[in-house]
């Protein structure tokens, strides 16, 4: 029994949520906006915490796995994260070898797949379970603005393993009765650090076949994908939407 006069301390309640590729411009965005709205945030990353530094360790966990290290490491690592209930997933990943369809190898390709479609994959089959028995899950797996088109000419490898997430949730449905929403979202050109290496006539370029003329600013996708993984969201799932300025 708590001594007289003393209130007892209200043990907060976060929702959780694990992100995978946290450390991109677009993960942080998605980061900050999980955490001011009070939810706990486990962010992977594979070598790149600078950006994490800003965080406060109370609420943000990051986690550390190379998704192309030994399949039995990254069991080891796993580890960490199997026993979480996790109340959200999303899948940020998206290794780029700028290789074409001429000079891909077997080995490029599998790596690809490997570390944008088939770890993350291979990690939400555990964290859906729990989901599904906890009656509460919002699930989201990225896609490209590249695969809408067909795919780009020099990222052959990313772009197939990208449009390769857009197939899952038409699948999985079913996890709708228990309150378990999946979708699939295509980011489209967005203001990033990737964007801001090519060259200023290119970007206005690219640009103009915007049909709003301009690129989408990380925060705008983070405020879309808040919304899509937590409860505001009650009646999508199994789409694949685009945030793509009418791309």
């Amino acid at each position: 029994m708590p001594r007289r006069g003393k209130k007892l301390k209200k043990i907060k309640n976060y929702k959780k949520i694990l992100i995978l590729g946290a450390s991109s411009d677009i993960g942080i965005e998605i980061t900050k906006k999980f955490l001011e709205n009070n939810w706990k945030v486990y962010g992977h990353y594979y070598s790149n915490n600078r950006p994490f530094t800003k965080f406060k360790k109370s609420n943000f966990h990051p986690i550390k796995i190379n998704f192309l290290d030994k399949s039995k490491n990254i069991e080891k690592r796993l580890n960490v994260i199997k026993d979480i209930k996790f109340d959200a997933f999303i899948n940020l990943t998206g290794l780029i070898d700028n290789k074409t369809f001429e000079n891909f190898k077997i080995k490029d390709m599998l790596n690809t797949f490997r570390v944008n479609t088939i770890v993350p994959l291979y990690i939400l089959k555990f964290i859906v379970k729990k989901m599904i028995q906890n009656k509460f899950g919002r699930i989201l797996l990225t896609s490209s603005i590249g695969t809408k088109f067909g795919g780009g000419k020099n990222t052959f490898n990313y772009s197939i393993s990208k449009k390769a997430n857009e197939f899952i949730p038409r699948n999985y449905k079913d996890w709708a009765k228990n309150n378990v929403l999946i979708n699939s979202l295509i980011i489209g050109v967005t203001n990033t650090k990737i964007h801001k290496k090519v060259s200023r006539k290119n970007i206005l370029k690219r640009s103009k076949l915007i049909p709003m003329n301009r690129m989408a600013d990380p925060k705008e996708i983070s405020e879309y994908v808040s919304f899509l993984l937590s409860e505001k969201n009650t009646y999508i799932t199994g789409q694949v939407l685009s945030i793509s300025g009418g791309e």
